[in-house]
């Protein structure tokens, strides 16, 4: 028996959260309903949504549904958001943890197909939107600045991925508890993976297919986020090699 966690970060999600949450609910039903019928593994679901001081109604939300919760203290921004919800998992002892937007893009159904690889050993799967290009792919400017990390990761570390700011992932019991130690702040999806690869994690993508936001902006500021994703990648590479 596999102990999931389903970590949702959250952030003024009110009109997109409650949606999430019967996602997962469904699919935990389905479970306890049938088995699991794709990956012939056994495995208990839950979820913690992580609540990073929303100024909207997200927390009454959580409250008034009886939702599974953290209320964080301060705003901690996506980085220290998803490493609370790390440092849930690993406290209370979870196998595997995945991490899953708040928004509604990331569509629980794969949370099966991304613990397979797990299961076999892989230490972190990338749910990706460009493998095989289904779904909805971004804007093609941002789809340029992603291919552009993707390659700048792969000059600085040797793997090779795709999505790589892709938020849909798991992670074994080791990276949990790496994770919960030490992540990356401030849009860190990229800069993780450069630090767990580096390590010589064992990484996997497999294709999942997206929904765009419904309701709802994103707080990525495009210009910033490059900027200081690139530099954080680059510094990565840096600290690593003097490590060496």
């Amino acid at each position: 028996m596999f102990n999931v966690l389903v970590i949702i970060p959250c952030y003024n999600e009110e009109k997109n959260i409650s949606n999430v949450v019967q996602q997962i609910e469904e699919l935990r039903r389905s479970i306890s309903a049938s088995g699991d019928i794709t990956t012939n593994i056994c495995f208990q679901l839950d979820y913690i949504i992580v609540n990073d001081c929303s100024i909207d109604t997200t927390l009454e939300v959580c409250i008034n549904n009886g939702f599974s919760y953290l209320d964080l203290c301060a705003n901690l921004g996506i980085g220290g958001c998803v490493q609370a919800g790390y440092l849930y998992a690993y406290t209370r002892g979870y196998d595997v943890a995945v991490q899953l937007d708040g928004d509604g893009q990331h569509d629980p159904s794969y949370i099966e197909k991304l613990l397979l690889p797990i299961v076999r050993g892989a230490d972190i799967v990338i749910g990706s939107r460009f493998k095989d290009k289904q779904g909805f792919q971004s804007t093609g400017m941002r789809r340029m600045g992603i291919n552009f990390l993707s390659k700048l990761i792969q000059f600085c570390s040797g793997l090779k991925v795709l999505d790589v700011t892709s938020g849909f992932r798991a992670v074994n019991r080791k990276y949990i508890t790496i994770f919960a130690k030490n992540y990356a702040q401030d849009y860190p999806e990229p800069e993780a993976l450069v630090v767990a690869a580096l390590r010589n994690a064992k990484i996997e993508e497999i294709q999942v297919v997206m929904h765009e936001r419904k309701e709802g902006t994103s707080s990525i500021r495009a210009v910033y986020y490059m900027i200081k994703v690139s530099l954080a990648i680059l510094l990565a590479r840096i600290v690593a090699a003097e490590r060496m």
